[in-house]
């Protein structure tokens, strides 16, 4: 099962967290058309951004959603995940053309330079003009060298952005996406990703952090997806005094509904609906995140736009 493991390191101000999504990771990518499977760099890629949004989302206190976004000029145009406050998620890409096998991140999405990393806080209940909160990142360091990982792209983003010193580990295969966060504990509580800030430097605690984050640096891919959160955090921090909390649970679902299907065609207009529905007989729109399928014949549309109906709420727009 999918778990979510927090935890203090006692008398320092440092926290750390340990995700291991196994049955949710395995159920969102069966929700694929067995023809539209991800190249296996991909899947990778997904399952690391996976374990790093919902990482980001638990050390937060936010009701809405987070997204994690990848963008780039490779042959990946588009990686995302949305992590609900409760710790559901979905994810889905866009690929187009061919993957190179073994290909790592700059080959991916950063072929000249172009590819970014945005992440996002969309409250749940905005008020009026109310925007979401997003700060973007290249996915290069100041030198405009590419980074090599979706970790050190992260690292960098808290660092530039939050002023959160971080050290993030992940992996991923089919059956496991797992990753292990270390971070110094901003000023004020669990702060948050718009407005946290650095603990007061001490060259005592800076080492300790730094000495931490050397363990948490050492964990094997293989550790972390084959075995259990309680013995990868025994033999990473055996010496280390540890403040365990209950974990969570982590778990596959998807946000997508008729209501908003029917809410984004009514976006698009009539007259375009019903270009559609005259080439097809039919509008047929499958979510990309779940692989759901949505059917409006033409009655479904005559009532979509009818006077007086009631566009559902919420985002009509899927990825």
């Amino acid at each position: 099962m999918s778990e979510l493991h927090k935890f203090l390191f006692k008398g320092l101000p440092v926290r750390g967290q340990l995700v291991r999504l196994t049955d949710s990771w395995k159920e969102l990518q069966s929700r694929r058309e067995p023809d539209a499977h991800y190249p296996p760099e991909v899947r990778q890629l997904l399952g690391e951004m996976a374990a790093a949004a919902v990482l980001m989302q638990s050390n937060i206190k936010f009701n809405g959603a987070l997204v994690l976004q990848i963008f780039g000029d490779g042959p990946v145009k588009l990686a995302v995940v949305e992590v609900q406050q409760d710790l559901s998620y979905r994810a889905t890409a866009k690929v187009v053309g061919e993957v190179p096998p073994g290909a790592g991140l700059p080959a991916m999405l950063n072929v000249h330079g172009q590819g970014r990393c945005a992440i996002t806080l969309d409250p749940k209940d905005k008020l009026p003009g109310q925007q979401p909160y997003q700060g973007v990142v290249p996915l290069s360091d100041e030198k405009g060298a590419p980074l090599q990982s979706l970790s050190a792209v992260i690292e960098h983003y808290m660092l530039q952005s939050e002023q959160l010193s971080t050290r993030l580990v992940l992996a991923a295969s089919d059956e496991t996406a797992a990753g292990l966060l270390i971070q110094h504990l901003p000023v004020q509580g669990e702060g948050n990703l718009a407005g946290a800030t650095h603990a007061e430097e001490d060259p005592e605690l800076a080492d300790a952090f730094n000495r931490i984050g050397i363990l948490a640096a050492s964990a094997k891919r293989e550790e972390l997806l084959d075995l259990d959160a309680e013995t990868v955090l025994r033999r990473l921090f055996w010496q280390e005094p540890l403040e365990r909390f209950e974990p969570l649970r982590p778990r596959f679902a998807c946000t997508c509904s008729r209501g908003r299907v029917g809410a984004m065609l009514q976006g698009l207009g009539r007259e375009e609906v019903d270009s559609v529905l005259e080439e097809r007989g039919e509008v047929e729109i499958a979510c990309d995140f779940c692989g759901a399928h949505y059917r409006f014949d033409a009655v479904d549309v005559g009532e979509l736009f009818t006077a007086g109906h009631q566009q559902q709420p919420g985002s009509g727009t899927l990825q």
